[in-house]
């Protein structure tokens, strides 16, 4: 078989084991969308089925004898090549998965499936001691996976290896310190400021069937197709891209609140449009996928936060949210909206952060996870370790463990090394914003005329279309000619704070 045979061979089983993986995709989005609470242990057992054959698909003995023979061919000679690539990317996954025992990435599909609906149950109740047996199943089976791929430094590395690849701990700390010092100090000025917002706008009767209306408006706005997608209900938001033509976003609602669900669909488009974007021809291979978790959430912040809390944009959408949300809306000006969907004070919810106190949350659910995967906490002392630390970075202690430890669908599924990714995301957002606005200079008058497709079609060019070409740092510096820095994201934050506190 010549190289290029192997080379065909390696795709058709890349791929087909990116349907059966979307088969899966399929049935999670289904457990957190529609599934009815006795189904879960049933569908525990279809994920771990499905995660099985998926797994040995991927380890196939005649995986690794393609990449054998395509490695050092002239298929692959060029780095740059799609072919160099695909093979560079699926090496790196071969090398990771051959180390899973499939017992324990079965078990893992199983736990976690129950751990969900153990978590969705416990959080509606606040009953953290009903959640705790699945989440020490979850660590003990998260713990057992690091050891199982190995590590040099921390065990933490080998999960958040998958989510952020090449990314450590050790890095993430470092950048994690820099932008909690410049943080800290911003927070506290604005909170010693005079200028507080009127937040009460935010807080009166929005019907949920106009939200529906304004949040899909805006979604499809900015880019989100509603032909190859769709937008549910569900407990903790999220986007599930199965597959080409097949994208399908979620938020959740609250009559006493629309810039939740408003700003949550904003994120999940943001996902969505990612997703959408993506090179159909290189489906299911490296080439058809994204970079990063963390460039993920860069696409998701960006239209959330970068796009959809500056004033160009409402001073489009504004007057549109007044006309559906009359009776609400209609004495308010658009300075004090904008003063309240961007006020800054301290809170119990991640979701519901601001832009300026977000990233402390990541930080301690990092800190945190550091200590469950090192074995220096023990599940059950999460609680009071949540508390503690809550306490010691916000000044505030939540007032129960829904509020809490409970507040985050993330552990329950296994999640483990995913959290850093959004403070990476919030960097890598302000960064990309920075040079669409050099490279796109008319980009606030499109916003107010409600044209946003010049930003969709830079993004789609820069950061979708090369799919997992290159590793997130590496397409940083190529899209804005910098590596990573806290610095466009404190610069960003102090010029918004500062004109809207004088501080």
């Amino acid at each position: 078989m010549t190289p290029s045979d192997s080379y065909a061979d390696l795709i058709r089983r890349v791929k087909d084991a990116a349907v059966l993986g979307s088969c899966a995709s399929v049935l999670g989005w289904d457990e957190r969308v529609n599934l009815p609470p006795d189904g879960s242990e049933w569908r525990g057992e279809q994920m771990a089925l499905l995660a099985r054959l998926t797994h040995e698909m991927g380890i196939a003995p005649e995986v690794g004898e393609a990449l054998a023979a395509v490695e050092g061919s002239d298929l692959v000679r060029d780095a740059e090549t799609d072919a160099a690539v695909n093979v560079r990317e699926i090496r790196r996954s071969y090398d990771r998965s051959v180390k899973l025992p499939k017992r324990l990435v079965e078990e893992l599909a199983r736990v976690t499936i129950r751990a969900q609906q153990s978590w969705q149950e416990a959080r509606q109740a606040n009953d953290f001691p009903s959640f705790r047996p699945w989440l020490e199943k979850v660590v003990a089976l998260k713990r057992e996976e690091a050891h199982a791929v190995g590590y040099r430094d921390h065990p933490y590395d080998a999960l958040l290896d998958e989510y952020e690849p090449g990314a450590t701990a050790a890095e993430i700390t470092r950048v994690f310190a820099g932008l909690s010092a410049e943080l800290v100090p911003l927070i506290a000025a604005i909170g010693q400021s005079s200028k507080k917002p009127n937040t009460d706008i935010l807080h009166r009767e929005y019907p949920v069937d106009l939200q529906k209306v304004i949040g899909t408006a805006a979604a499809a706005a900015i880019g989100f197709d509603f032909g190859a997608g769709r937008l549910d209900v569900t407990t903790h938001p999220f986007c599930s891209g199965i597959g080409p033509g097949d994208c399908r976003i979620t938020t959740r609602y609250n009559s006493r609140s629309f810039v939740d669900s408003f700003f949550g669909i904003l994120h999940e488009a943001g996902h969505g449009i990612y997703e959408q974007g993506l090179p159909r021809e290189h489906a299911g291979t490296p080439l058809g996928s994204f970079c990063s978790l963390g460039i993920h959430e860069s696409q998701s912040r960006l239209w959330e936060n970068q796009v959809g809390r500056g004033r160009p944009f409402w001073e489009h959408f504004f007057p549109r949210a007044r006309q559906v949300f009359l009776s609400s809306l209609r004495h308010v000006q658009l300075d004090d909206f904008l003063f309240a969907i961007n006020e800054v004070k301290p809170s119990f919810i991640r979701v519901e952060a601001d832009e300026a106190t977000y990233n402390l949350h990541i930080v301690l659910r990092f800190e945190l996870e550091l200590a469950l995967i090192a074995g220096d906490l023990a599940p059950a002392d999460v609680p009071a370790a949540w508390n503690e630390k809550f306490q010691k970075m916000f000044g505030l202690t939540p007032p129960d463990d829904r509020q809490g430890c409970l507040q985050d669908i993330h552990w329950s599924m296994g999640g483990i090394g995913y959290f850093p990714t959004y403070t990476l995301g919030n960097l890598y957002a302000a960064q990309f914003m920075n040079q669409a606005r050099h490279d796109l200079p008319g980009l606030d008058d499109d916003f107010r005329h409600g044209n946003y497709s010049p930003l969709t079609q830079w993004l789609n060019q820069k950061i979708h279309q090369p799919g997992r070409r290159w590793r997130a740092n590496d397409l940083c510096r190529r899209v804005t000619g910098e590596p990573l820095s806290h610095r466009p994201l404190v610069e960003y934050l102090r010029g918004k704070y500062g004109a809207l506190h004088g501080c």
